[in-house]
């Protein structure tokens, strides 16, 4: 099993990129106020981690987190932050989430947004990529509560079964990674 970490990488008063519905910066505003009441649409980012075996590594959020704490989600999920380069931020958060790096390919960008009760919203533009890696995660406690490595038809079995223990966002984006990514690789 890899080390564990306990570092506090995020936090409300972060900048965030306000952005329109097509994507164009609008100006910036504080995480806390972004995920207020109904959210404020910015700008975020999805990654999506695969092993050599062609299975996802899946993360339980943080119960700490404001927004879906304790649910499952993809690998590793973002925001990039005032004045920093999209492939920074990338990078930068696999290696605070998962201490670990790879390749990464964009997939697509969508827009959502989900409430979670009273605790506040998301609403995003995220863009969503996807890498292979076989280094072993070394979790950040912080950010992630669990993790492990699932095949993408035991995730199909288990999101038709159980979809109230995964995120919104995750919900919505693994079947077009599951399509744009695996199918992908097969073909390489």
């Amino acid at each position: 099993m890899a080390e564990k970490r306990h570092e506090i990488v995020s936090d409300e008063g972060e900048e965030l990129i306000l952005v329109d519905e097509n994507n164009e910066v609008l100006g910036f505003l504080s995480k806390a106020e972004c995920h207020d009441g109904e959210g404020v649409l910015h700008r975020a980012f999805s990654i999506f981690v695969f092993d050599e075996e062609g299975r996802l590594l899946l993360q339980q959020r943080s119960r700490e987190k404001r927004l879906w704490g304790g649910y499952w989600s993809n690998s590793c999920c973002s925001h990039p932050r005032r004045g920093e380069d999209l492939s920074e931020a990338l990078h930068r958060r696999l290696e605070q989430e998962l201490g670990i790096d790879t390749e990464l390919v964009y997939l697509f960008t969508f827009s959502y947004a989900a409430a979670f009760g009273e605790l506040g919203s998301e609403r995003e533009i995220c863009s969503v990529w996807a890498g292979i890696s076989s280094a072993q995660p070394s979790p950040n406690t912080a950010e992630i509560a669990d993790w492990r490595w699932v095949s993408a038809d035991e995730l199909d079995e288990e999101v038709s079964r159980t979809p109230e223990i995964f995120t919104p966002w995750f919900l919505e984006e693994w079947p077009r990674v599951r399509e744009a990514f695996l199918q992908r690789n097969r073909q390489a």
